[in-house]
């Protein structure tokens, strides 16, 4: 018997429209795949088994969600791309742990299920997924009339990552004379949208206008380049831990600057970061100069063009430049770590 309720629909739940969101983002899901997984969609619970090889394996997890960004997929009514950030976001995180993202659920809720939105919002999470080299094993949509606007939806995650004990990336190796490089951005990630939305009153202007080019941001449009999907640094990072010792590594997100990357760096240390070596983006110069925002408000919200920064013995700095730039990393030198009570200096 199929299942239907025509009460619940009239109450604004349609669950037959939760079915086809489902079958329509099977084809997606099954791109993430890998030998881990052993159940598939439609179950209680996704199940992964843990991989062998491992002596004494740790489980690191982390969870994020896009935040407000989702008001320029609103807008555009664009969808494939936030799907990206939501896994980024968290897989990110646990990169920074030296831990590789096994697997990845998301949650989707919405004032109502439109299956091919939700399969296009299905469609970004898988390709973050497959970039991050991690599995999509479930997810929930949860349709919410009454809650969200018909046509709003939001966007959460979280991934579940694997390291040896003995390989956690911690910051006790750490020392002065230490390079922090810094791994570049593909513009603002998913950090800091409510004051973006308050300088571009994103709120209140039309699609036309968020798609007008602007010469400024190279005659791309506002809306798309806000709309830029989070970098996923998880392959790149990976490839380097397997060659190089990396002694602290920092996500760039909300804060910024001074609020990631302290957080790498034990007492008794800091990072000398001197500013002009900072390449920023042009859409960092264009929030600040139409939001006469202070430098210091800058570098304490957005990540100003550095997704990531990885600190490495100054003796590994050009091995581990050229490991990330074959990676598809233009990588550079951001500053070096040295010893003072303060955790973070831009000089």
């Amino acid at each position: 018997m199929k299942s239907y309720s025509e009460a619940y629909k009239e109450a604004g739940v349609d669950i037959t429209a939760g079915y086809r969101s489902v079958e329509l983002m099977k084809q997606y899901v099954a791109q993430t795949m890998t030998a881990g997984v052993v159940s598939g969609l439609g179950g209680f619970g996704g199940l992964f088994e843990l991989p062998a090889g491992y002596r004494k394996p740790v489980l690191v997890s982390g969870t994020d969600g896009v935040g407000t960004k989702l008001k320029l997929s609103f807008l555009l009514e664009k969808y494939d791309t936030v799907g990206i950030d939501c896994v980024a976001m968290c897989v990110n995180d646990v990169i920074c742990c030296g831990a590789k993202p096994l697997f990845f659920l998301d949650y989707i809720a919405c004032g109502r299920n439109v299956p091919e939105r939700i399969a296009e919002i299905v469609k970004g999470v898988a390709a973050g997924c497959v970039q991050a080299g991690s599995a999509l094993i479930g997810g929930e949509t949860a349709e919410m009339p009454g809650f969200y606007p018909e046509d709003e939806y939001d966007l959460a995650g979280f991934s579940v990552g694997i390291v040896e004990k003995d390989r956690i990336i911690d910051n006790r190796a750490m020392q002065a004379g230490d390079v922090i490089l810094a791994l570049p951005s593909s513009g603002v990630h998913s950090n800091g949208f409510s004051l973006v939305r308050r300088v571009f009153d994103i709120d209140h202007i039309t699609r036309e206008e968020a798609e007008r080019p602007i010469e400024a941001l190279g005659g791309r449009g506002l809306g798309e380049t806000l709309l830029t999907p989070t970098m996923i640094y998880v392959k790149p990072v990976l490839s380097l831990l397997e060659r190089v010792s990396v002694k602290g590594i920092s996500h760039i997100t909300g804060g910024g600057f001074y609020e990631n990357i302290p957080r790498s760096i034990p007492d008794g240390l800091g990072a000398e970061i001197r500013m002009k070596e900072v390449r920023v983006l042009p859409i960092f110069r264009l929030i600040q100069e139409r939001g006469g925002i202070s430098t210091r408000d800058m570098y304490n919200t957005y990540n100003m063009g550095v997704g990531m920064s990885v600190v490495v013995p100054k003796e590994s700095e050009a091995e581990a430049l050229r490991i990330l730039r074959e990676s598809g990393v233009e990588a550079y030198r951001l500053g070096e770590i040295t010893v003072s009570e303060e955790k973070l200096r831009l000089l």
